[in-house]
């Protein structure tokens, strides 16, 4: 296992992370069943500690805190020697207030996660959604006050646009809040518009980011085709979230295969190990719904791959410039400073 500090902490975190988002027996999504119990819970997080995991995510909205329950009891008396990520902000049952980035709606759910997770405190709270309602002061100032009382060590936040973390962040250092130390993101070799505005601002900011579907739900193991463009039984079938380019996935599925069978690699592996080759990406979260599954991708952190072959698929699946984007890239360099800067 390969390993690294997430964002500007000296919390030291595994680059693959294990996803709980398949525990429990039931409607996920509409559309989407999980079928995982508790006996296959205790073995795949006892196949992904063997594999030195350290780094393990979850969230209230699984299930309905199922995912919780159940990743807490895997882990059992291990849970204090590993890093647990949780997420607030879905809603979690009929009542009214029960959603959202409240204050009340905040304090209550981080109570009720830990009770689910058996633990007394929570390593990683991430804001799993943007909140339209609740004034921003008022969810920064209920991060804060958990981590003042010692029932959250750090802070993040999932699926926000740059600009709004960065606000968040501005304010949170203006307050002496406690500050996010991570960003959940959607990336993948089908999914890289984070690289636009979400990645320079990560970095600048010292912002770890903790990469959730990095194989475009599935679309990136190959069993899509332009044979059989929507397999039964696949999770695409009914839930083809989050959405990708069919056409271009098709050629990206091609390249991976081509490459793949140089490397005796899967291309699902091979799509996990370019994301390792990413500076700015600190974890990759892992999901399966089965042994087998998360075995392969686990793997995928022994493949080495070639420049060349980080080039090719850097190439094939590079996001098209945005405006102002392309105007920096272009013009914000003077040739003549560049030079003489030997940059």
């Amino acid at each position: 296992m390969q390993y690294t500090t997430l964002g500007n902490t000296g919390l030291v975190v595994s680059r693959f992370a294990f996803g709980a988002m398949t525990f429990g027996q039931g409607e996920l999504v509409a559309g989407v069943q999980n079928t995982i119990d508790q006996d296959e819970a205790h073995d795949m997080v006892a196949q992904a500690l063997d594999a030195g995991v350290n780094f393990f995510d979850t969230a209230d909205a699984y299930r309905q805190g199922e995912s919780e329950i159940m990743l807490g009891r895997a882990l059992g008396a291990r849970r204090h020697d590993v890093v647990i990520a949780t997420k607030v902000g879905f809603r979690m049952s009929d009542n009214l207030i029960d959603t959202g980035l409240s204050s009340q709606h905040i304090l209550a759910s981080a109570e009720a996660s830990l009770k689910r997770l058996g633990r007394d405190y929570i390593d990683l709270y991430l804001t799993h959604k943007p909140d339209p309602v609740t004034p921003m002061e008022e969810t920064l100032r209920a991060l804060d006050d958990l981590v003042r009382r010692g029932l959250v060590r750090y802070v993040g936040y999932s699926n926000l646009p740059a600009w709004q973390a960065a606000r968040m962040l501005g304010r949170q250092e203006a307050r002496n809040y406690a500050r996010f130390v991570c960003g959940q993101m959607y990336y993948s070799l089908l999914g890289r518009d984070l690289e636009h505005e979400v990645v320079p601002f990560a970095q600048d900011a010292g912002v770890g980011l903790m990469v959730w579907s990095p194989l475009a739900s599935g679309f990136l193991t190959g069993k899509y085709s332009r044979e059989n463009p929507v397999p039964r039984g696949t999770r695409r079938e009914k839930f083809a979230f989050p959405p990708v380019d069919v056409e271009k996935g098709y050629e990206v599925v091609d390249a991976l295969r081509q490459i793949s069978a140089r490397l005796h690699a899967s291309p699902a592996q091979l799509a996990l190990a370019w994301l390792l080759t990413r500076p700015f990406v600190s974890s990759v979260i892992l999901g399966a719904s089965r042994a087998a599954q998360l075995e392969e991708n686990l793997r995928a952190v022994e493949l080495t791959l070639t420049e060349e072959e980080i080039a090719q698929l850097d190439k094939l699946t590079a996001p098209s410039p945005i405006y102002p984007n392309y105007m920096i890239q272009a013009m914000a360099w003077d040739p003549r400073i560049r030079e003489s800067l030997t940059l």
